[in-house]
């Protein structure tokens, strides 16, 4: 009989490229908000797939940035830390852009780690077979142990991945209980979906300037009551962010309502604030404050 295997596994690559995407698919849970805009991932989030044989602890990781102020600090030592503490490395990219500048750059970082590594080429569904074969090769001569070619979208072995991913992992008795999906808690996760809401919702500067803070998380028999901060760097962004007579403050808090409820089953009321912590991003004591340790 097989003995239980449990272990850490980092996901890295450029911004939207799937890592995300990868995390929710395998645990059929939406634990890492997905958006089309870079640095949406800011802090490492732990997604835990459990089954009869193994605990695949999956680290979802900030994109790799070169940092110009203290938040992509933060971001950066997130993801330096997770690649020093895992078992296996996990490197995305996408077949119709490798290898960009940020490819290579990440590239070289985990090069230098003793820790195995395997690649995923994804979006092959976009490129041709002899554009994949080139792209597989080129991927060959940084060391990986196994190449996947696959697209999230319309085609993905969930099983030879779990499979594969299993080999590397040591044994061990799972570092969590076989129903924990996360090691965060409700708040942590109400905060991600509003700030996902911003990001679809307004372009530029405001999504980036943005963070969430949940005050309170009351849940009763049949509904739950939530009272969370939006805080933004600037004065002159509130207007933008609640927009005339209130619309587009109340298009977050719909959108926010609607998947909170989709989670919990259960009628949610939330109340959405706008707040000002000038040049948040770049005080240490503030994103202390913040959740980013």
């Amino acid at each position: 009989m097989n003995k239980f295997k449990s272990g850490f596994v980092v996901i890295v690559g450029k911004p939207n490229v799937g890592k995300s995407t990868l995390i929710n698919l395998i645990l059929k849970e939406k634990l890492s908000i997905v958006t089309p805009k870079p640095q949406t991932t800011r802090q490492s989030i732990k997604g835990i797939y459990t089954d009869e044989q193994r605990q695949i602890i999956f680290l979802d990781t900030p994109g790799f940035l070169q940092p110009k102020y203290l938040l992509q600090e933060k971001m950066m030592e997130y993801l330096l830390s997770s690649l020093k503490d895992a078992d296996l490395i996990v490197f995305i990219t996408d077949v119709k852009t490798f290898p960009t500048e940020y490819d290579e750059q990440l590239l070289e970082i985990i090069k230098k780690s003793n820790t195995p590594k395997i690649a995923i080429l994804n979006k092959t569904d976009l490129a041709n077979q002899t554009e994949v074969t080139e792209k597989q090769i080129m991927l060959s001569e940084y060391g990986f142990d196994k190449i996947f070619t696959s697209s999230f979208i319309t085609y993905f072995d969930k099983d030879l991945f779990l499979d594969t991913i299993t080999q590397y992992l040591p044994e061990n008795p799972p570092f969590y209980d076989p129903d924990t999906v996360s090691d965060q808690g409700m708040k942590f996760f109400v905060q991600e979906i509003i700030r996902e809401k911003i990001f679809l919702n307004f372009s530029q500067e405001i999504p980036y300037s943005t963070t969430v803070t949940v005050e309170q998380y009351k849940e009763y028999d049949n509904k739950v009551e939530i009272l969370a901060n939006i805080w933004l760097e600037r004065q002159s962004q509130k207007p933008i962010i609640i927009g005339r007579n209130g619309e587009m403050i109340k298009k977050i808090r719909v959108q926010s309502e609607k998947e909170i409820h989709a989670i919990v089953g259960k009628r949610v009321k939330l109340q959405l604030w706008v707040k000002i912590k000038k040049n948040w991003r770049k005080k240490k004591n503030a994103l202390k404050e913040f959740g980013y340790k």
